[in-house]
């Protein structure tokens, strides 16, 4: 590969991105872009990306999943041993060794970069440092440097919670993306440093978000909103790795009360598996065993409770801060 063009410190995990042109990288940077490295420094994985008019699109190996996938459409992945390839036909195809430490993108010069190769690269580079993505928010607690997850799957009101914490003195690490820090000898957290994408719903459950709203909203009735901008009305916390404090599973309150209520490990466990990994026609992958076997540590490791949320998600905060003060 050729001298990376741009690197990112993932929590001391370094990803080097080499390209022919900055407009190949773009969707990493705008991901990554407050953890860009300047100056010299030697990359633990490294990124290849490339435009080909001709695509490999049939590599050896067993194909492990066949299928549509979110935004992007249809694709097939295939495994060969260490490397697992993602083929979006006509289009893109990605490969990864993790064990090597490598990953190679592909594009047609006149196709719209895909968003899961992206994501795949990036779940790659951080498994090879011993982390793994979760999709879960994460705040830090007033006046403490620990942070608590909270899990629940797309639309069950992940954002607004978080928002509604920040408004009552929590910080925002992440309403959606938190990287877990398995080698710590404790669970350690930190969150993607990427934009919120506030539904018209949330901003009217939380009015205190309307400064940084603009009078457009895509189809999906969202817009997105960078940290920046939200650092005016909340505060952000930076991308450093945080002791886990406690592990939130959200559900929506049947009787428009909040409350917070222990909640089984074993069941935690289950919740939170379901929505992060990922299973094949062969089975589990190897990151996708790791990522379990890292789900597992912290849930073994931290209280776990369920956080069912009414009509104010504001209340959750003084439950959150006063049952963990208890357990100190």
């Amino acid at each position: 590969m050729t001298r990376p063009s741009a690197c990112y410190g993932l929590n001391g995990q370094i990803l080097g991105i080499s390209a022919e042109g900055p407009d190949l990288w773009r969707d990493f940077d705008r991901m990554l872009a407050s953890l860009r490295i300047t100056g010299p420094v030697e990359p633990d994985f490294r990124l290849d990306i490339t435009e080909a008019e001709v695509l490999d699109e049939a590599p050896d190996g067993s194909l492990v999943f066949d299928g549509e996938i979110p935004e992007d459409g249809y694709c097939r992945m295939i495994e060969d041993g260490g490397t697992v390839h993602l083929v979006l036909p006509e289009r893109q195809t990605v490969s990864i060794n993790g064990e090597e430490g490598w990953a190679k993108i592909r594009m047609r010069p006149d196709a719209k970069a895909a968003w899961t190769p992206s994501m795949l690269v990036l779940d790659a580079a951080l498994d090879a440092g011993g982390q793994h993505m979760l999709h879960t928010a994460g705040l830090t607690l007033p006046d403490q440097d620990a942070v608590v997850l909270i899990h629940a799957p797309s639309g069950t009101g992940k954002t607004t919670t978080s928002l509604a914490l920040a408004t009552q003195g929590f910080g925002l690490c992440s309403d959606d993306a938190m990287i877990l820090d398995a080698a710590a000898p404790r669970p350690f957290a930190w969150g993607l440093p990427r934009h919120v994408k506030i539904h018209q719903k949330t901003a009217r459950m939380i009015p205190q978000v309307s400064p940084c709203l603009g009078p457009s909203w895509d189809r999906n009735g969202e817009q997105a909103v960078s940290l920046e901008r939200l650092s005016e009305i909340v505060r952000i916390e930076s991308p450093a790795a945080r002791p886990v404090a406690a592990l939130l599973h959200l559900a929506r309150s049947v009787d428009s009360q909040t409350r917070l209520v222990p909640m089984a490990r074993t069941d935690a466990m289950v919740a939170l598996a379901m929505d992060n990994v990922r299973t094949g026609m062969t089975g589990l992958l190897p990151l996708q065993k790791r990522r379990l076997a890292t789900i597992g540590r912290l849930v073994s490791s931290v209280p776990t409770f369920r956080l069912e949320v009414g009509a104010r998600p504001a209340d959750a905060a003084a439950l959150i801060s006063d049952t963990l003060k208890a357990r100190d």
